[in-house]
């Protein structure tokens, strides 16, 4: 039967220096990562994992939007890669706008080309993967005029921004620079406090689960993948595809 959901598909949103692109440090078997940097060929923040080991990600600059696709499609037929990422999905949408919209002759016809470029990237290519397929996005806090409420999202132009990108993943989660004194009494696992965080007096972490003063936040995962122990836990990406990996094949 063929495959028509990518269930280790995961979305990171935060702010600028959130510690989202960091949190991709520890993932396993980095010759297997392919990197796809949207952000005109920025260097990853760090070297190495957490143990020391270098971080070999098969790197490539992105130049134009269709790249991503072409990649997807192609990595299909490599066995030894388990995992792609596309960083970030904000400049690969602003990409979109300088490369395509403002370079058409007919830009309005390219605007709509624009809300479906990305629909196609997610159900043709990312829904069908059977790779590991992590985006990451910058949020703004918007405020949304019909309810009065400030709401964190992920910021994008036209119907997109109506529709949610959020809305077409399962897992999203929330990358954050929260004070210790927030995460006093977690008793999660996967939380962990370090003597540097703690002379910090703050730590990044991933936000799993929504709160009462986090409402407006678009984190959303299936049922039961995290308990209220676990709604903040440290920010590596190998915590969550190990949680999503579990997940689904206890509920298959």
């Amino acid at each position: 039967m063929t495959q028509t959901v990518n269930h280790r598909c995961i979305l990171i949103a935060g702010k600028s220096a959130s510690g989202k692109t960091a949190s991709l440090r520890n993932l396993k078997k980095p010759e297997g990562v392919l990197y796809l940097n949207c952000e005109a060929g920025k260097e990853l923040p760090f070297a190495a994992n957490d143990k020391g080991e270098p971080a070999n990600f098969v790197k490539v600059n992105v130049t134009h939007p269709k790249q991503v696709n072409k990649y997807l499609k192609e990595i299909e037929k490599e066995p030894e890669c388990h995992t792609v990422i596309i960083d970030t999905m904000t400049y690969l949408m602003d990409m979109f706008e300088s490369k395509v919209v403002l370079e058409a002759a007919n830009t309005m016809k390219a605007w709509g080309e624009y809300a479906q470029y990305f629909k196609r990237l997610m159900q043709e290519d990312v829904a069908v993967s059977t790779k590991n397929v992590i985006f990451l996005a910058h949020t703004r806090d918007i405020l949304n005029e019909a309810e009065m409420v400030m709401e964190t999202l992920v910021k994008v132009k036209g119907s997109l921004m109506d529709q949610g990108i959020e809305s077409y993943f399962n897992n999203v989660v929330a990358s954050k620079k929260v004070p210790l004194s927030k995460l006093e009494g977690c008793n999660s696992p996967f939380l962990t406090i370090t003597p540097e965080e703690e002379a910090l007096g703050f730590k990044y972490v991933f936000q799993t689960r929504l709160t009462k003063e986090t409402v407006n936040d678009r984190i959303r995962g299936p049922i039961g993948l995290w308990t209220p122990e676990e709604t903040y836990i440290d920010n590596d990406v190998q915590l969550l595809m190990n949680k999503l990996h579990a997940y689904y094949t206890i509920v298959k």
